[in-house]
């Protein structure tokens, strides 16, 4: 007994070498991410098709992009990458169960790096436009299946679904007899009068779905567009498009196709993301000034729109957007007319300055 004790101490002394894991090593960690980045950009050389020749660089290739330190980053600043994979998703025979390009937009949403996220996420409104304008067509009954959309939306819904975790997402709007930065209430609220604080919905709590329903289109829609404005590049990502797009060529020279116009049902859950994108576009700082002009028409036209369906909240809206893009037209035009005066205004003659000096 004593010897087998003495044998158990004894193993039990021993140290047990020590493993190492890669994932502790940031190192290690980041070039694994950006090795998965590369291959899943290399993957795409298989999938989308040349550039056309009368691209503005002819140099362009998908692995110049994908050995960057950042590939996703870099995939989202090229506008050759850009027009690649908008002609793909664009195309009529686009958007079906076998469509490769859909297979690798939802193997890449997901996957665990958030930058490869947001290159899916970039081209929703493309493929949410390309998606509700095929399903309502008249010839819907010859076009394709859409499965292939339809399993990249329900990837970005399930991830939403997931992240509000049944709950809804609330604003809580503020009580105007209550002071504010830019107010002070006329009459005083007693101590024991309080009010208490209003809290408006701005999107119901989710349920889980498998399959895209006609009844639930649009709520899928909607939440698919609140998943992209989570992310903080964002806005980034918007400024950048529209930067990139106003300074490369149009869409028919990159041989984007342009669908037929089609009247699609615009619910309240259809235009809440609308509006938040078009009022981005509209007063962003650093838009160019074609992506505003463009946003002023696209806001217009939904105003002739809400007023003809008789949305009140969407006459709201985009009559809110619609004041709004013409006092900023205006201070501009005020702004622009101060600097030419005072640039035609000749300058004063400086006086001699005398200094007295007390001895």
């Amino acid at each position: 007994m004593d010897s087998n004790n003495k044998n158990n101490s004894s193993t039990s002394s021993i140290p047990h070498p020590t493993t190492t894991s890669t994932a502790t090593d940031p190192v290690q960690s980041w070039w694994e991410t950006v090795s998965k980045a590369r291959s899943r950009i290399l993957s795409l050389s298989s999938i989308l098709p040349s550039l056309p020749s009368s691209s503005s660089s002819s140099s362009f290739s998908l692995s110049s992009l994908a050995d960057s330190d950042r590939p996703a980053l870099s995939f989202l600043s090229s506008p050759d990458a850009y027009s690649l994979l908008s002609s793909s998703l664009s195309s009529p025979s686009s958007g079906s169960g076998s469509d490769p390009l859909c297979q690798w937009l939802y193997e890449t949403y997901l996957s665990s790096d958030p930058n490869l996220r947001l290159v899916v996420l970039s081209f929703l409104p493309l493929l949410s436009g390309t998606y509700l304008s095929r399903i309502h067509s008249s010839e819907s009954s010859s076009a394709p299946s859409l499965s292939g959309f339809e399993a990249v939306l329900l990837a970005i819904y399930s991830s939403e679904v997931k992240s509000r975790a049944g709950k809804p997402v609330t604003v809580q709007i503020p009580h105007l007899s209550h002071p504010s930065l830019y107010h002070t209430p006329r009459n005083k609220l007693h101590k024991s009068q309080p009010q208490a604080p209003s809290v408006g919905v701005l999107s119901g709590p989710l349920e889980a779905q498998i399959a895209v329903k006609s009844t639930k289109r649009p709520v899928i829609d909607c939440a698919c567009q609140d998943k992209f404005n989570e992310y903080d590049d964002a806005d980034y990502f918007l400024e950048e498009r529209n930067m990139m797009m106003s300074s490369s060529e149009s869409e028919d020279s990159l041989g984007i196709t342009k669908s037929k116009g089609v009247r699609i049902p615009l619910p309240w859950e259809i235009l809440q993301p609308l509006l938040r994108i078009i009022g981005h576009c509209l007063l962003g700082p650093f838009n160019t000034q074609d992506a505003k002009d463009a946003a002023s028409a696209a806001v217009r036209r939904l105003y002739a729109r809400a007023s003809h369906d008789l949305v009140p909240q969407a006459i709201l809206a985009t009559r809110s957007l619609i004041h709004l893009d013409k006092r900023t037209r205006e201070a501009a035009r005020a702004a622009a007319a101060n600097t030419s005066s005072n640039a035609n205004t000749p300058a004063k003659a400086k006086t001699h300055e005398i200094l007295l000096v007390s001895k």
